[in-house]
């Protein structure tokens, strides 16, 4: 998303989809998944009277309470929303005065970019990269991008993109997602009636878009849809990703990529040896006169970090401590890379913090072996988990020669977070603050206190041995009331940031906004001379001079649009709904007058959500998406992504067809793969693996934590594959009946569940099989022992962040020895 909106959150709220006319679910389940969330989606059925749609492999239990279901092969979203696309420009269901004014429509494009036979120009089939130079827009000699406001140009955005869709007609879509066309039609009819001003859809997502290897393109399908229907920043709109966890949001926005520093700024490169040097490409102007270009303050969030990481250490003259910052010689060491090094024998430590990656990362065998050649693997979590025990021999479930492997285990029991006190950041970006509800076990403590007597060891070790470089060791900022076990109310209020200096107004020198020591109220106030500390920029405004504006529980909501602007906090700034400023037209009045959000007094925004935008910002100049240099939505998304500037079909590296529009073209092109993970996957078609498998989740566990818990376990005891009754019937499988599934990889046996959820699908002409898998077993806990479908998938992620692909692979089915179960 933050390729075509300028951030990557979820853009509205779970409590707004209560105000939508239509639902979509694609890539997710999340009346199984997300079952309190998805009381929303029932809300806007029985207020509104919306409707749901659900797009799925499987007939869920999403499905089963929609309006209207469709199957579709996975893998093949983009397809599918690039032929919605096509749909609602050819038969005029486009918001036009959205469309004209608040994406970038009419933008010029260089004439260097093209498409041909799925591929973007500039491939470098041996990098397994393009070249971007030409996917920018042309440039005036003013410095500001060249449009054409009535859409005749073919160089603009709009026509690039209607050719672009042009190939994914009713029957294409038909041939590759094997999605009945009267099925397909039908949703496409649904979905352009969102188009009108008074009409919103919503899109909810989830794993099932993101873990694929272009699953970033599945979501910008969306996203560009959902430009040119007028939804973004409606009540009742945009895209919204569901997060499996509670604190996945969190997690993300504190820094969970090695490439990112809290609150998404990015972590140095090697290439970038001074400050002056890395901040050069972080400018940010804008390309468009008048716009907001809101990443123009990136230096100003940048050094109120290193402020609040190395303090009185940081200044103008080394740089904010620039050097102190680790500096990355790869893109980033995401998971594939970072266990490929250890199966390669170049990895000695491995802390293991809160995760199960034997069960979570894909190939398992590729795993155990990363694991068995670590000198030392410590593993912090509240349970017992299979990579704390990847050693030990559990006959099929874990079939290893213990004592070859030599890696010294270290488990430290960390609480649960019903012991902890502190926020977590739900899809909504909701910073809820909670407190303990129960009293850690044992020698439980939390992960605070394990982490800082670590360092605060390991900082001592440098006092007394030295080192080529201890500075950023021992100048860390540590000003904690037990330097031992920092607080929740401490990192919180240090992550909010404070003043360090008397902060005034840069357009009134004598009006003080913040006395030095005082907390920021928001990140307006930062400041890039050093007078400013926040560890994470985006979470300003969470704990001010007024308290912890993350433990309100207020649940006053004028106007009943489902804001809730004094329960908790919400970043940015405490908006609900991202990019809001759209909700209304260039005089600033609403869309739709029933659906008010803020509007223009003709002096300034107000309403009953915190404006995304300058309050005074002019509605006919200053457009809705601050954080992109055109100030607009981008259709286009330019350089922002690896694999194009707009989707394009791909198929998963492991599939049954062809890629109908370059049968040469294996999975994403763009998609990084080592060597010997490619020798491992199926080839296209390959007959010795015909059917194609996706993992999913169930609702009475949650990832692999309750079947720790006796009464989920009772309520799922067994591992289980979900087939056909046409596949049952091919391979002679019985109802409740043990099977073995293999794929390239590896193999699991399961009890067979065979159902009506799932049909065959004609793709290119060939019938086309999927077995679902869901994740929740393994051999440690109190269901019974059972397999993942990691065992089974391929070593390969997407092409931009590296996500697995776990939604889309290879595999053959067979009965096995074992008696039937109910």
């Amino acid at each position: 998303m933050a390729p075509t909106f300028g951030r990557g959150a979820m853009t509205n709220a779970w409590t707004d989809i209560k105000n939508t006319d239509l639902v979509i679910v694609m890539g997710g389940n999340a009346a199984e998944a997300h079952p309190c969330g998805f009381k929303w989606v029932t809300e806007a059925k029985a207020r509104r009277g919306a409707k749901l749609i659900v797009v799925d492999p499987r007939f869920t239990r999403t499905a089963s309470v929609s309006d209207y279901y469709a199957p579709i092969r996975p893998g093949t979203d983009i397809a599918f929303l690039m032929g919605v696309i096509r749909y609602c420009i050819a038969n005029d269901k486009v918001q036009w005065d959205y469309v004209k004014n608040y994406t970038s429509a009419a933008l010029l494009v260089r004439d260097g970019f093209g498409w041909s036979e799925g591929l973007f120009n500039g491939y470098d089939p041996d990098k397994r990269a393009y070249d971007m130079t030409e996917w920018d827009y042309q440039i005036g000699e003013d410095g500001f991008a060249l449009t054409d406001p009535s859409l005749k140009d073919p160089r603009c955005v709009w026509n690039l993109l209607k050719a672009h869709v042009e190939t994914y007609t009713p029957e294409m879509v038909e041939r590759i997602c094997g999605t009945p066309k009267d099925r397909y039609l039908k949703i496409c009819e649904m979905i352009a009636e969102c188009s009108a001003p008074n009409k919103v859809m919503t899109s909810l997502y989830a794993l099932g878009w993101t873990q694929h290897s272009k699953g970033a393109q599945n979501i910008r399908g969306m996203a560009m849809l959902q430009l040119i229907l007028g939804n973004i920043g409606m009540p009742g709109g945009g895209v919204n990703a569901l997060r499996g966890h509670s604190n996945i949001q969190g997690l993300t926005d504190i820094g969970l990529l090695s490439s990112s520093i809290p609150g998404y700024l990015n972590m140095p490169t090697d290439k970038e040896v001074d400050f002056t040097t890395f901040m050069s490409t972080k400018l940010n102007p804008a390309i468009r006169p008048g716009q907001t270009s809101y990443w123009q303050n990136y230096r100003k969030f940048m050094v109120s970090f290193q402020k609040a990481m190395w303090g009185d250490h940081a200044t103008a003259e080394n740089d904010w401590a620039y050097d102190y910052l680790p500096k990355l010689d790869v893109p980033y060491y995401d998971i594939l890379r970072f266990f490929d090094m250890m199966s390669k024998g170049q990895v000695n430590l491995y802390f293991c913090q809160g995760f199960n990656p034997l069960l979570s990362f894909p190939n398992r065998a590729k795993l155990t072996e990363a694991l068995s050649k670590l000198k030392l693997l410590v593993v912090m979590d509240p349970l017992q988990t299979e990579t704390a025990a990847f050693w030990q021999n559990h006959g099929i479930y874990n079939d290893v020669n213990s004592a070859a492997i030599q890696t010294e285990v270290l488990e430290l029991p960390t609480t649960c977070f019903g012991e902890d006190e502190g926020a977590t950041v739900n899809s909504g970006r909701w910073l809820q603050w909670h407190w303990p509800g129960a009293t850690p076990p044992g020698q439980a403590r939390a992960d605070t206190w394990i982490l800082s007597n670590i360092f605060l060891r390991v900082k001592a070790l440098y006092e007394k041995e030295g080192g080529p470089f201890p500075d950023p060791i021992l100048n860390l900022s540590w000003d904690y009331k037990d330097p031992y076990e920092p607080s929740s109310a401490e990192l919180a209020r240090e992550m909010n940031g404070r003043a360090l200096a008397d902060l005034y107004d840069p357009t009134d020198a004598s009006k003080l906004l913040v006395k030095a020591g005082a907390q920021l109220p928001n990140f307006g106030v930062m400041r890039d001379d050093g007078s400013t500390m926040s560890g994470c920029w985006i979470y300003a405004g969470s704990w001010t001079e007024d308290g912890n504006m993350m433990a309100r529980r207020d649940n006053e909501d004028p106007g009943d649009v489902g804001t809730f602007l004094k329960w908790t906090f919400a970043w940015p700034a405490n908006r609900r709904i991202l990019y809001n400023r759209a909700s209304a037209d260039l005089q600033g009045k609403a869309w739709d007058p029933t659906r008010k959000l803020i509007e223009w007094d003709g002096a300034k925004w107000s309403g009953f959500d915190v404006p995304d935008i300058a309050p005074t910002a002019d509605p006919a100049t200053v457009m809705p998406f601050i954080m992109t240099n055109e100030g607009v939505g981008k259709l286009f998304s330019r350089k922002g992504l690896k694999d194009g500037p707009f989707p394009t079909h791909m198929e998963p590296f492991e599939s049954p067809i062809a890629n109908v529009l370059n049968p040469a073209l294996r999975g994403n092109p763009a998609a990084r793969v080592f060597p010997d993970d490619l020798a491992q996957m199926a080839a296209v078609g390959d007959s010795a693996f015909p059917f194609v498998a996706t993992s999913y989740r169930l609702t009475e566990h949650f990832h692999f934590w309750t079947k720790h818990n006796k009464i989920n376990a009772a309520l799922q005891p067994e591992f289980f594959v979900e087939i056909s009754e046409q596949l049952a019937a091919e391979r002679g499988i019985k109802q409740g009946g043990r099977v073995r599934v293999w794929s390239k990889r590896g193999q699991v046996w399961a009890v067979a569940l065979v159902t009506k959820r799932i049909k065959p699908l004609i793709c290119d002409g060939k019938t086309v099989h999927v077995v679902g898998i869901p994740l929740h077993w393994g051999f440690i806990g109190a269901t019974r022992k059972g397999f993942g479908p990691n065992s089974l998938t391929p070593f390969v992620g997407d092409a931009n962040i590296d996500t697995p692909e776990f939604k889309a692979f290879l595999v053959n089915i067979e009965p096995s020895a074992g008696e039937a179960v109910s």
